[in-house]
């Protein structure tokens, strides 16, 4: 990444930071910054979350990495970067589950796969737990969807799953892995 591009992405996301701060409470910019500056495949990461509409910002820790007894704020936990975009990510949409089931697909293939395309950028698509807790920081998908991770026994069958927020409620569905719509894409995370 271009010096420019890394100093606006770094703009970005303090301007993102500092504008949501019910996102991160008890986290300092001055922290997250300090990771983000000491690795460039993370940083590279979010500017393609960034790139692809995700509108990537930091909400909460990641305290299950063994490492929770940190001397200060930036040792405790990973920071959780997650697309928290309104809609789910334009750049990521009209896409399949997975590889597999665009190899499967025999005409009207679409341009790729969720988990394919997470993979690509580093990243990985949330779980249901996970998105039900992005869900409950802020109203998402509320004329969208995302693909979300499937278990592998659901996958298994030839299903994957996918959630929006409807009516109030989040409301997670299944759907066939070949399947893909205009408005389904994937929201992502990333530890640092």
């Amino acid at each position: 990444m271009k010096a420019l591009e890394r100093t606006a992405l770094l703009r970005t996301l303090q301007s993102r930071f500092e504008q949501h701060p019910q996102r991160h409470p008890g986290i300092a910019w001055a922290a997250v910054l300090a990771r983000l500056e000491a690795d460039a495949g993370a940083l590279a990461s979010l500017q393609r979350m960034e790139a692809s509409g995700g509108e990537p910002d930091v909400i909460g820790r990641d305290d299950d990495d063994g490492d929770s007894e940190g001397d200060g704020e930036g040792d405790r936990g990973r920071f959780v970067f997650c697309d928290c975009a309104p809609e789910s990510p334009a750049g990521r949409r009209s896409l399949c589950y997975d590889g597999q089931a665009l190899a499967a697909r025999k005409e009207n293939k679409p341009a790729g796969s969720a988990l394919d395309m997470a993979q690509a950028m580093g990243i990985e698509l949330l779980t249901e737990a996970q998105y039900r807790a992005l869900q409950r920081q802020g109203e998402f998908d509320l004329k969208t969807s995302s693909w979300i991770a499937t278990p592998p026994a659901v996958r298994a069958l030839g299903g994957a799953l996918f959630g929006d927020r409807r009516y109030g409620q989040v409301f997670v569905y299944h759907n066939g892995v070949q399947s893909y719509y205009a408005a389904r894409g994937f929201r992502g995370r990333l530890l640092l």
